[in-house]
């Protein structure tokens, strides 16, 4: 049975008492708008002993039993790529505390300071009051991803690597579809697009001596915006090493333009003044070749990715109208992805170049 707001207010208040060494209050509990695998949960904390600043506005991210991708990083791993962004000047909410003992809330959670802004995507590409925002976010995400790539995951020793293939070459790509390739089974069920999709991937995926620190979910969505643009990046349960352009490519797939589908990135813009943004803060030079690719696997993941959260409620693993929901937009990631290969192919055979 869920823990009710007040059984979370007196634990967190008891395990936080111990953590602060203080005399702690945990106030005005509120449920915000979250993903389908974590709660969120807005609340202030009144530390009494921090006399300069006792009142902490915050967020308790709690999961709720469910991954959509086996590979998510733990809560408490989340909380260090979050706290090594924080120090390297990326924008991203303050981490304050983490636990994965069982005995205070029953499941993992981090607590990070409150930033105050509007999360959910389809708002953000329709509010008229965020129409200078949204002029603003493309630059605005590639100077913040530029930030992202150029950290050290080294500093995060538990971030997963994409193994060297044939030769002492890396393939992230390779790395990224052998994940998913045991999504697909465990999912079940006849899945020919996906199927084809994946053999095509596979086939022409390209090898990478780039490798970076990835954020893994890089869109609108995980993007805390005002009306002067981006506030914080948030979610990093998908951080990992891999290839720069797993990211840029993200918030051009379909799902993440929020019915904007003439604005291919993000639904804001047509994502030119975004990469433009990023080569000129990282010094990196996007390929358009392996971006288009990317993209067509981006398309493949969140299809899979749709699927797999319709399983947890077909499977009475949890049961949710949402979940279940989510299975019928595989198929227009399933078409979008089919499209992309179709014109990376026609491409190639009208240049008359193999590959990607």
């Amino acid at each position: 049975m869920p823990l009710s707001p007040e059984d979370i207010a007196s634990r967190l208040q008891a395990f936080l008492a111990k953590e602060t060494e203080s005399s702690v209050r945990v106030e005005g509990l509120r449920w915000l708008a979250g993903g389908a695998s974590r709660a969120a949960i807005a609340l202030d904390v009144v530390v009494e002993k921090w006399v300069e600043r006792p009142r902490w506005p915050a967020v308790l991210r709690l999961d709720l039993g469910g991954k959509i991708y086996e590979a998510a990083l733990e809560r408490d791993e989340e909380f260090q790529v979050i706290a090594c962004a924080h120090r390297m000047g990326v924008p991203v909410p303050r981490p304050l505390w983490t636990s994965d003992d069982p005995a205070v809330l029953e499941r993992p959670f981090l607590i990070l300071e409150r930033v105050e802004g509007e999360t959910i995507g389809r708002r953000i590409v329709q509010l008229r009051e965020l129409g200078e925002a949204r002029k603003a976010l493309p630059r605005q995400m590639g100077e913040a991803l530029a930030r992202i790539h150029a950290l050290d995951p080294l500093e995060c020793g538990f971030l997963p690597w994409p193994s060297a293939g044939p030769g002492g070459t890396m393939c992230p790509a390779r790395a990224v579809l052998e994940r998913a390739q045991e999504e697909v089974d465990r999912v079940g069920g006849a899945r020919p697009g996906l199927e084809a999709g994946l053999r095509w991937l596979l086939r022409n995926a390209p090898s990478s001596s780039d490798l970076v620190f990835v954020h893994g979910d890089f869109r609108l969505g995980n993007m805390i915006v005002g009306p002067e643009g981006l506030r914080a990046v948030i979610d990093w349960e998908f951080a990992a090493v891999g290839d720069p352009h797993e990211d840029l490519a993200w918030p051009f797939v379909r799902d993440w333009r929020f019915g904007r589908d003439e604005l291919r990135f993000a639904g804001i813009s047509g994502g030119e003044d975004f990469l433009a943004a990023y080569e000129e803060a990282s010094g990196r030079r996007v390929e358009r070749g392996p971006l288009r690719y990317w993209e067509a696997l981006g398309n493949f993941r969140w299809a899979l990715g749709c699927l797999t959260q319709a399983h947890r409620h077909l499977s009475g693993a949890e049961r949710s109208v949402e979940l279940a929901s989510l299975g019928r937009r595989s198929c227009e990631m399933e078409l979008e992805m089919l499209g992309l290969i179709a014109e990376i192919d026609g491409s190639r055979r009208a240049s008359g170049r193999r590959g990607v």
